[in-house]
Formats: structure tokens, C-alpha cells, sequence
């Protein structure tokens, strides 16, 4: 694997590792306390993150991004259903820190986990995002990500139903199963 996929004006795109796991832990648990990106209000513990980091640091599956020296947002890549048919569909999640939006960090997560996911060999990736978050659409738009439906009322968060928008882009479309 590539030590660093991709360099940005704002940020170092590299491979995740576990100390990267306090960083990522905070990251995921205010998303979690701040907005409907994560549909929990139940905050992930330092054991329960550094747990969940280390199933994707497993499969490689994990990139951070740097902004001078500090860790400004990951992503990662997991199976999109746990059922053996869907072996080859993925599902990306892509969260950048407070304060560091708009600076092109997570245009360069995007980039890094496209590129793994393909180099992996994975057909289809599919983003399912909470429909009022308009930054993420627009940044799958960007990506090729084709909106494939909305989901009303899927969950809830924060005293209110969500809807969910799901949107696919094929990655090796000529790959045989």
C-alpha cells in the first residue's frame, strides 16, 4: 500500500493506523453528539473505537487526513450488508473535523478511498447519507455517485424522523464475482 495516496493544498491523504485511534474516536463521537451524520446518540468508549478502527485497519480499509500534523478527518470502507451476496459492494463513510470543513479535506478522503476501494477490487461503493446533509450529496455528486433513492423516514435522531438518500458509483464495473 501506498504510504500517502494523496497530497492537497490542505491535507496528507495516508493509510489510518491504530494511534490514530484517539483522533478518530473524537471525530466520530462529535458527529455522533452534533449532528445526523451517525444515527446514535450513544458515543462510542476509547475501547469501542479503537475496536471498530481496528476492523478496518485489518481489512485496509482506512485513511486520515493531515493538516499540520494533525489528524483532520478520516474514511473508510465497509462491506455495505453482512450477507456473503454483497461481497463485493461497499459502503464509504467520510468524516471530517469541526473547524476543517471547506478546505478540501474530504475531497482528498474521497479520492484516497475511491482509489482503495478499486484497487481492492470491490464493483460498487454506495454512500447512505442522511438527506438533509447536503455537503455530503454534493460531494458523492462530484465523485460520480448517482442518486439511486430516498428513503423517507428511515430513522431517527434528535427527536425527528430522517430521511435517507442513497447514492452508488460503479468502481470496477467489468469485475467478475
Amino acid at each position: 500500500m501506498n504510504p500517502i495516496y494523496e497530497t492537497t493544498r490542505a491535507a496528507v491523504v495516508r493509510p489510518a493506523y491504530s494511534g490514530d485511534a484517539e483522533a478518530v474516536l473524537a471525530i466520530r463521537n462529535h458527529a455522533i453528539e452534533h449532528s445526523t451524520a451517525l444515527w446514535t446518540q450513544t458515543p462510542q468508549s476509547p475501547a469501542e473505537g479503537a475496536a471498530w478502527l481496528a476492523v478496518h485497519l485489518e481489512r485496509g480499509s482506512a485513511v486520515v487526513a493531515e493538516v499540520g500534523g494533525e489528524v483532520a478527518g478520516f474514511a473508510v470502507y465497509s462491506q455495505w450488508r453482512e450477507l456473503d451476496g454483497f461481497l463485493h459492494t461497499v459502503e464509504d463513510s467520510v468524516y471530517v473535523r469541526e473547524g476543517r470543513h471547506g478546505l478540501g479535506v474530504g475531497t482528498a478522503l474521497m479520492t484516497a478511498l475511491i482509489a482503495s476501494a478499486r484497487a481492492a477490487g470491490h464493483r460498487v461503493m454506495i454512500a447512505d447519507i442522511e438527506a438533509g446533509n447536503t455537503a455530503s450529496v454534493r460531494l458523492h455528486e462530484r465523485f460520480g455517485f448517482q442518486h439511486v433513492g430516498t428513503v423517507r423516514e428511515a430513522g431517527i435522531k434528535f427527536g425527528r424522523w430522517l430521511d435517507l438518500t442513497i447514492m452508488r458509483l460503479p468502481l470496477n464495473p467489468d469485475a467478475e464475482f
